[in-house]
């Protein structure tokens, strides 16, 4: 199944994260992308965040004031079966930039205000298969563009 990257978000530490038209990706991550926390966030297997943008619909249709960027991802996609995106799944992208997903992210209490009542759990792996963010590492450096097509590979 074929998606496309419907954002690129980028911040100098914390969230919301920031829209941007493209970016380099390396495997050190997004460039123009911080974190404040390295112990949890960032490095080699924790490059970049990617979210699918059906789940942020799902979660606004029950309320809760979240968007694209302010759960952390660096990267927003739609059209992925994403119950298939975890451990292991290889996500490329049209420019050539691949990821290999190596976890999935644990909500913390920096993406609360996403949430009502500050029930960032609710994209918890453990609680709600299928609903989480999944950090990865960077197989194939590059440039990722709005708007490009992305698969499983």
């Amino acid at each position: 199944m074929a998606g496309r990257v419907v954002r690129i978000n980028i911040s100098d530490g914390g969230v919301p994260k920031s829209p941007v038209e493209r970016a380099r990706v390396t495997r050190d991550g997004v460039g123009g992308d911080r974190q404040n926390d390295l112990e949890h966030h960032g490095g080699p297997d924790r490059a970049v965040s990617v979210f699918a943008l059906e789940v942020i619909e799902a979660l606004r249709a029950e309320g809760h004031p979240i968007a694209p960027g302010t759960a952390g991802e660096n990267l927003t996609v739609e059209g992925l079966d994403w119950s298939g995106v975890g451990p292991g799944a290889r996500l490329a992208l049209e420019g050539g930039v691949e990821l290999e997903v190596a976890s999935f992210a644990s909500p913390c209490s920096t993406i609360a205000g996403s949430f009502i009542a500050g029930a960032s759990k609710r994209i918890s792996q453990k609680l709600h298969p299928g609903e989480s963010r999944v950090y990865c590492r960077v197989v194939r450096e590059g440039e990722v563009r709005e708007g490009e097509g992305i698969r499983v590979a």
